[in-house]
């Protein structure tokens, strides 16, 4: 601190030696005044007699101009000295900054690690995602043949790729049977994505043309786990679903494949270069080639799809004359709707920092108040307006700096936190929320917001503070500093806007809270309690067939069922709440004719066994539902839902008609015509919030084989088993009963149905959580606020009161005196709060359900509330007014 103490000790010199100058100025103007000049003569006079001693005060300003920054030093060191020797105070407003600076730091740590970060790929800015434009809007999706149209736009683009995380793929061979996590990948992946190989090779071109044999390339994880890291395992068989591999490669540790899980191993796709197959399984990316804008490629994606129109005239009710193809950025298509409710708890996390930047304004008003004499002593010693303002100015950002680093480990902690909730399925954010770290953005953003904050909150204290009146503030006394609101408007200001802000927030808490109970009652048409879902990967070349996959799941029901506790078991290729995984096929109606030449639209296609309708309790509202003799050999069915005999059967009766599914989709969806002989209720498959869409159901013993080895390499399978007890304590059994009947099959993902509907509505959850968050701390600010003025204006009329209460006034007419004050102020920032709240609430009328933006129990109940708690937090000092005693009141300095 000797440091310290010199630059105190010369910059006190240089103080005395300014006087001393002054002085002696004075005294010369004295002293030509006394000769008979006018002053300005005196002045000029003594300005040329001064001489030498004014150039050595000149170079003494000049001195003290080039050390500025130890005066700034002498500023902090003050400023926290102040500080400190106002614990309560310091404490209260960090405590309040840390809160809203924490929370804008925990948002902004998803918003950087989603939003913000670049890409890890080489010129991630220049590779873009495929596109399918459709009426009902973009969404991402290929098919085989729309994919080898777009990888002939050359011209445009190098490195189309396409891609896609199968089934699983039952590792076998060994004593330890293990479901891996597959991509298929076109062979220019590896270049498009830059993954980097850290053994052998990638794929070649011509080991990704069909029947060229079976390669992979294992994730480093794999080759870790499974191989010890021997480099000699290039070139070796790996057994993948009753299949040899041979691998060529090994992935670098770190390769992110966001925002699909990590994959286990890489296996090219062998695209059919003539196919004809139109089912949508994958995703297509690819980088524009160097000049190439993103406009330019989206006016070249529509000569595409004028060309697919050309090569594929008679997939009509495929591809509309309304349908098209355009890109997107990847980084744009990865976030999605993750976008918009990011920006809305920003927005949120926001209004909470400028509520807790009014309070601690507050208390620096109030502060300043008690220092009147103080800056007004400082004022008549010569200190100007400005320098009064920059020390004021100093201790708030001082202040705030203190409560954004307190800031910032609370948001870097309560990130994890919330992120350990369940935040669902946001993408880019790694697993459990590895990928977001305090990176130099973090850590810029805190430090920017804290100095910003420290501004914001302290420049109306400051100059309220600098214009105050030096005569009238040195005369009077110290416990008549001020009155009521009328003198203090700039409080009653703050105050307002908290409780207008504190409005919105609880506004848009409560939409997401009637949102949540709504999904809760919400009955999604079918029994999901005590039903145990488990996965299993029929990919590899035992499951080609039909016949096979219908003896196996044959074989497994009868073990399942047989078990103590078991009601049910099934098998269905679609899990409910699972998204939307059913395939939007197309249809015709035998003998009904067809208005655009091909077939009726698109509808969901699902695949089951004959238990699953009992497993899930689905009501039968007419016909009859699959059994076991629905096989290969009978003639074949199918059932549809009521959203389904609703919009194609208005009039007429499905059970008197016969279908054909998936024409014109490839000769793997080539199926006969198909008895309807069902109809069941609807059930809400992809979400609770979104309504049930027509649905076709076929029995799996009844595909043909090409949608069985298909289905066995896009998609995977669920058993789904109904017990009599909690669902988790016969997994075991289970598991074990499934993988003797498959010939040793691994199962994997094994969850309850209550499990999946919560991970189906966590983001929703999600949101509501934070909001309530938000909600109550700007609640709780508020009332702070409120509590803080009215206390204060209480103190500082202690000397009306009494003379009031001395007069003869009641005890309950000043209680009524200090409460009218202060929920006039608690009803205008309600009234203004209700006027934002009813505009800005539409913000949020994608994130609700079953409750419009402008709920009017919402915008009746919040202010209620709030009101109450207001007249609480007015109550208080209102009460405490009624209790001074007037002797000591009049007496009160």
């Amino acid at each position: 601190m000797s440091w310290w103490r010199r630059l105190l000790k010369r910059q006190e010199m240089e103080r005395h030696l300014d006087a001393e100058l002054r002085f002696h100025f004075e005294g010369l103007v004295d002293d030509n005044l006394r000769a008979g000049m006018s002053v300005a003569e005196a002045r000029r006079s003594a300005r040329l007699q001064f001489g030498g001693i004014e150039q050595v005060k000149e170079e003494c300003r000049d001195s003290r101009g080039t050390r500025w920054l130890e005066t700034l030093f002498q500023d902090i060191l003050f400023a926290l000295r102040t500080l400190r020797k106002n614990p309560g105070f310091t404490l209260a407003a960090v405590v309040a900054l840390a809160l809203g600076i924490g929370a804008n730091t925990a948002i902004f740590s998803v918003v950087n690690a989603v939003l913000l970060k670049p890409l890890t790929y080489p010129d991630p800015d220049r590779i873009i995602q495929f596109m399918l434009k459709l009426p009902t809007g973009i969404t991402p999706g290929a098919s085989v043949t729309k994919f080898n149209v777009w990888r002939e736009q050359t011209r445009v683009f190098e490195d189309v790729s396409g891609y896609y995380v199968g089934p699983g793929l039952n590792l076998t061979g060994d004593s330890r049977p293990e479901q891996l996590r597959g991509m298929y990948v076109t062979a220019n992946y590896f270049q498009l994505f830059g993954a980097p190989i850290v053994e052998g090779r990638a794929f070649t071109a011509d080991e990704d043309r069909p029947n060229r044999g079976h390669f992979v390339v294992l994730s480093y994880g794999l080759w870790q786990r499974r191989f010890g890291g021997d480099p000699q395992v290039v070139g070796k068989a790996l057994a993948l679903s009753g299949d040899p591999y041979t691998i060529v490669g090994v992935m670098g540790p770190g390769f992110s494949t966001d925002p699909v899980p990590a994959p286990d191993v890489w296996i090219p796709c062998q695209f059919e270069p003539n196919s004809t197959d139109q089912a949508h399984f994958f995703l297509a990316a690819a980088r524009l080639r160097p000049g190439i804008t993103l406009d330019m490629a989206k006016a070249q994606m529509e000569i595409a799809a004028d060309q697919f129109r050309h090569l594929f005239p008679g997939v009509l009710g495929i591809f509309g004359p309304q349908d098209g193809f355009t890109v997107e950025p990847l980084r744009d298509a990865l976030v999605g709707e993750v976008r918009s409710s990011l920006l809305v708890l920003s927005g949120a996390v926001g209004l909470v920092l400028l509520i807790a930047c009014a309070n601690v304004a507050n208390l620096l008003l109030l502060r300043a108040a008690g220092r009147k004499r103080e800056i007004a002593i400082r004022a008549s010693m010569g200190a100007g307006r400005g320098r009064i303002i920059r020390q004021l100015l100093t201790e708030s950002v001082v202040l705030s700096i203190g409560g954004g680093a307190a800031g910032l480990a609370l948001g870097i902690l309560g990130v994890r936190a919330l992120l350990a909730v369940n935040p669902g399925n946001i993408p880019r954010i790694g697993e459990h929320g590895s990928a977001i770290t305090a990176d130099w953005r973090v850590l810029g953003f805190a430090i920017l917001l804290s100095v910003a904050t420290g501004v914001l909150f302290g420049v109306i204290p400051a100059f309220q503070a600098s214009r105050s009146d030096l005569g009238e503030t040195l005369k009077e006394g110290g416990g008549r500093t001020g009155t009521g609101t009328g003198q203090n408007k700039a409080r009653s200001l703050l105050v307002v806007s908290e409780v207008a802000l504190a409005l919105i927030l609880l506004i848009g808490s409560a939409l997401l809270i009637r949102t949540f109970y709504a999904l809760q009652n919400v009955d999604p048409g079918f029994d999901r309690r005590n039903v145990l879902t488990m996965g299993m990967s029929f990919s590899g070349s035992p499951f080609k067939k039909t016949s096979q996959v219908s003896q196996l799941i044959h074989n497994a029901v009868q073990r399942v069922d047989a078990l103590p506790g078991v009601l049910d078991s099934g098998l269905t290729s679609n899990l409910p709440f699972s998204g939307p995984g059913h395939s939007g096929l197309p249809f015709t109606i035998v003998g009904r004719p067809l208005a655009n030449g091909s077939s009726l639209g698109r509808v969901g296609y699902v695949t089951v066994s004959a238990g699953y309708f009992d497993v899930f309790r689905i009501p039968l509202q007419r016909g009859r539902v699959f059994i076991d003799r629905d096989d290969d050999g009978a003639p074949p069915v199918a059932i549809i839902n009521q959203a389904m005999a609703r919009t194609f059967w208005l009039k007429g009766d499905p059970l008197a008609d016969r279908i054909v599914i998936g024409q014109g989709y490839g000769p793997e969806f080539a199926d006969s015509a198909r008895q309807i002989v069902g109809v069941v209720g609807d059930i809400r498959d992809e979400a609770l919030n979104r309504n049930p869409q027509p649905i076709i159901y076929v029995p799996m013993a009844q595909l043909p084989d090409g949608i069985t080895a298909l289905m066995a390499r896009i998609n995977p399978v669920a058993w789904v088993v109904r017990t009599r007890v909690e669902p988790h304590s016969l997994r075991s059994a289970i598991e074990t009963e499934l993988r003797q009947a498959s010939g040793g099959l691994p199962v994997g993902s094994v969850r309850s149905m209550d499990e999946i509907e919560g991970q189906s509505t966590a983001r929703q959850d999600f949101s509501m959580l934070l909001m309530t968050i938000f909600g109550s701390s700007a609640l709780l600010l508020a009332a702070i606020g409120i509590y803080g003025l009215m206390a204060y204006s209480v103190q500082q009329r202690t000397q009306e009161i009494g003379i009031r209460l001395a007069l003869g006034a009641e005890p309950g007419t000043v209680r009524n005196m200090i409460l009218l004050q202060g929920m006039r102020l608690a009803l205008a920032g309600v009234a203004i709060g209700i006027a934002a709240a009813s505009g800005l609430t539409r913000l949020l009328a994608s994130f609700l359900f079953g409750v419009q933006p402008r709920d009017p129990l919402v915008f009746l109940a919040v202010p209620i509330l709030l009101t109450a708690v207001a007249l609480l937090a007015c109550y208080v000092p209102a009460r405490r007014a009624t209790r001074i005693n007037p002797l000591e009141a009049l007496r009160w300095e």
